[in-house]
């Protein structure tokens, strides 16, 4: 039987962040993912926006970890050559009643440290001349990444470090044990025994994380996001949100490090992971982009790619924190469990890493 220090289940964004973050502190770090490569689902369909810390209450995991690791990010970018842009994003009230949701939101991010900037219908237009609105905010650390360089980034520093990637491993059986846990790999074709097993299996981390009998695990909630690009050049040098609406932040522009435009996510609750886009769902992407872009053209937009956040809270409830169960939590030693990582977990990666890393290295974490 193989053994090793530290099995990060899962190699998405965070699952890498969390390998290299044990990695570099020279822990035996194995990765396992399911798929035959990195970052396939959540972390590769999604926005690839660089959050500045806006919507999260106060306090909460998700306020922490966007604000920590948004700077995280930009100097890890910076150093390591990953693309980024600082584009910054303007958040739109497209009617006076909509006017007081920009001062509620405004007082939330100065409660998590983030300065935003009020805009006058007019000082919004000299940003960006074609949208339509009656006021806005302003968030200039707001940004976009090449998510696909960053997990690179992350990867390529994780086995620097002497990780290993294991694809094609999917983990079909855990068994706690005095000595560790014995993690089944392929349908128990392969079995490791692990120090620590830190469960970032994202959409499926509940599944994983039930294998274990008797755990607290989260209900888990499938939310699709659809995007479409626009068609042609985009009149835009920032990022436009409008209102947040309930179970997201509603369909927003963003651009690419090329300039080219794309529209979404929306929410679509669905009960499996399907990743087509159907194109008739532009209807509405039409009505809600011309609420703040009265200007796009017939038949512009053209469907781009789907995603799924995981999230542990359903239709009409609250949206959840960032989940990090620990041993304290759940009374298994050596096994930490990450439940509803959706956004801003790709802003947060770095600080999630560092926090599980720290939970880790707690005396009750230890086998």
């Amino acid at each position: 039987m193989d053994t090793v220090d530290i099995a990060v289940i899962g190699a998405g964004v965070v699952g890498l962040a969390v390998a290299r973050g044990f990695a570099i502190l020279g822990r035996e770090t194995l990765i396992l993912e399911a798929h035959a490569q990195f970052g396939t689902e959540t972390s590769s369909r999604n926005s690839e926006v660089v959050h500045a810390g806006i919507y999260y209450p106060r306090g909460s995991l998700k306020a922490q970890l966007c604000v920590a690791g948004r700077d995280q990010l930009y100097a890890f970018c910076a150093r390591q050559g990953v693309g980024y842009r600082r584009c910054g994003k303007l958040i739109v009230a497209t009617s006076e009643l909509q006017r007081p949701e920009l001062e509620r939101i405004r007082a939330s991010a100065l409660a998590n440290g983030v300065e935003l900037s009020l805009l006058s219908r007019a000082e919004a237009l000299k940003l960006e001349p074609e949208i339509s609105c009656v006021a806005a905010l302003y968030s200039p650390l707001t940004g976009i990444v090449d998510s696909h360089e960053y997990m690179l980034a992350l990867l390529g520093h994780a086995q620097g470090h002497g990780a290993t990637l294991a694809c094609e491993s999917r983990v079909t059986s855990l068994e706690a044990r005095s000595e560790g846990i014995l993690v089944g790999v392929n349908g128990c074709d392969s079995l490791l025994l692990a120090r620590t097993v830190i469960n970032c299996a994202g959409l499926y981390a509940p599944s994983v994380a039930r294998l274990i009998d008797g755990l607290a695990v989260p209900h888990s909630y499938l939310v699709k996001g659809n995007y479409f690009s626009l068609s042609g050049r985009a009149p835009f040098q920032h990022l436009v949100y409008p209102i947040p609406e309930h179970g997201g932040l509603g369909v927003h522009l963003t651009l690419d490090l090329a300039g080219r435009a794309r529209f979404g996510p929306d929410v679509q609750w669905v009960d499996g992971v399907d990743y087509d886009v159907d194109p008739r769902r532009s209807e509405g992407f039409y009505a809600a982009i011309r609420d703040y872009w009265p200007a796009l053209p017939d038949g512009a937009l053209v469907p781009a790619y789907a995603g799924i956040r995981p999230r542990i809270t359903g239709p009409g409830e609250a949206l959840a924190d960032f989940r990090i169960d620990g041993p304290q939590v759940h009374g298994v030693a050596g096994l930490i469990n990450l439940f509803g990582i959706e956004s801003p977990g790709l802003t947060a990666s770095l600080a999630i890493a560092d926090y599980v890393v720290n939970l880790a290295s707690s005396p009750d974490a230890v086998i």
